[in-house]
């Protein structure tokens, strides 16, 4: 089956409607920068709405050790997802420090950037081609990929049902593809959910 992960939650109303879909994962952006940014309070207040099967997943670029490691060990998130330029040092020690899995998200812009795909320490890679903006890129390249991995970027309800089909990803991540005008669509979620479990069916 393929795990799914709907990413930049903000809203208890998303909150709801993720209880009725049972995604595996969602995911709480703690990157100032962004524009789905959360912070710890209301992260927590989302966290404790949610489903207690669906694991939560703290999404960070660049961040302090501590920081992180105090939302994972808090129970706030299950999960740290790193999109910055942390070294593989970094990865083992928050891995240490917190005993919580780890998620690396590596850019995929050309065929050569998949080089750390199968070394990288973290429990699990995640491949996007983008920063939450929607953008893909060739998916043929992961034809070489050896370990399981997430696949993002420029997903929507529309492609996910083909690349899964296609590739047979562990797991599918969206974030602006179940959007409109910057906010949730509860349609565009619910249709995104039901496209990668058909395929999964067939």
């Amino acid at each position: 089956m393929t795990r799914i992960k709907l990413c930049g939650i903000r809203r208890i109303t998303e909150i709801d409607v993720i209880n009725t879909l049972k995604p595996d994962y969602v995911g709480f952006v703690f990157a100032p920068k962004s524009k789905r940014a959360v912070t710890k309070q209301t992260a927590e207040e989302l966290r404790l709405r949610l489903h207690r099967d669906i694991k939560t997943v703290g999404v960070f670029v660049d961040e302090e050790l501590s920081v992180v490691t105090e939302l994972l060990q808090a129970g706030i998130i299950d999960i740290a997802q790193l999109h910055g330029h942390e070294t593989e040092e970094y990865i083992g020690r928050l891995k240490d420090v917190s005993g919580k899995p780890v998620i690396r998200a590596l850019r995929i812009r050309k065929k050569e950037d998949l080089a750390l795909a199968d070394t990288c320490a973290a429990d699990h890679i995640l491949l996007d081609a983008g920063a939450g903006d929607g953008v893909t890129f060739d998916w043929t390249w992961l034809q070489t990929v050896k370990r399981p991995y997430f696949l993002a970027g420029g997903l929507n309800p529309e492609n996910v049902g083909g690349a899964v089909q296609m590739l047979r990803p562990f797991g599918v991540d969206v974030s602006s593809g179940i959007e409109t005008d910057g906010v949730k669509d509860f349609e565009k979620m619910r249709a995104f959910v039901e496209a990668v479990r058909q395929q999964d069916e067939k």
